[in-house]
C-alpha cells in the first residue's frame, strides 16, 4: 500500500487548523480516557487503521486496560464501561452515522443523562473532529506504522 499523498505536506496551513481544533478537544476537560475510547470506535466505525493504531496506543500508554480496548466494538454487550461511557459511545456511533441514524432522540436523552449542555457540545465536537481525522487519513490511505510485517501462510 502507499499513501495518495501527504496532506500534511500539500496543505500545511489546513492540517494547522485542524490540529488547533484537536487541541481544543484534548484540553475541553472531557476526560482522557473517555476522548480516546470515542476516537477509537468512531476509527473502528470508519475503518481507519492509522487512527486506530494512534489511539489504541494512545489509550494504552495512558492507562486503559487492554481488555477494553479489545471490547469496545461490543461495549453494550460488555460490563466494563461506565454510563456516561456508555451514553458516549453511543452518541459517538449517532454522529458518526449522522446520515442513517439522524441522531435518535434516545441517544440524547441518554447523553444529557451523563453530560451537561456544555459537555455534550464538546463531546460532539469531538466526534466530529475523529471523524475529519479519520476522513483524511482515509481518504488519503495515510499508513500506519509497521513495526513488524504480517505473517506469511
Amino acid at each position: 500500500m502507499r499513501a495518495r499523498m501527504n496532506p500534511y505536506a500539500a496543505a500545511p496551513e489546513a492540517i494547522a487548523a485542524l490540529r488547533a481544533l484537536d487541541s481544543y478537544v484534548k484540553g475541553c476537560g472531557l476526560e482522557h480516557s473517555l476522548l480516546e475510547l470515542v476516537k477509537i470506535r468512531a476509527s473502528q466505525i470508519n475503518g481507519c487503521s492509522y487512527c486506530l493504531h494512534i489511539h489504541t496506543r494512545e489509550a494504552r500508554a495512558a492507562g486503559e486496560t487492554e481488555e477494553r480496548v479489545h471490547l469496545i466494538a461490543a461495549w453494550r454487550e460488555s460490563p466494563l464501561y461506565t454510563p456516561r461511557e456508555r451514553a458516549a459511545l453511543a452518541w459517538t456511533e449517532a454522529m458518526t452515522l449522522v446520515a442513517q441514524s439522524h441522531a435518535p432522540e434516545a441517544d440524547y436523552q441518554a447523553a444529557k443523562t451523563q453530560f451537561d449542555e456544555a459537555e455534550l457540545v464538546k463531546l460532539t465536537l469531538l466526534i466530529g473532529t475523529i471523524n475529519l481525522w479519520n476522513r483524511i487519513a482515509i481518504g488519503f490511505q495515510l499508513i500506519h506504522p509497521v513495526a513488524a510485517p504480517a505473517p506469511t501462510n
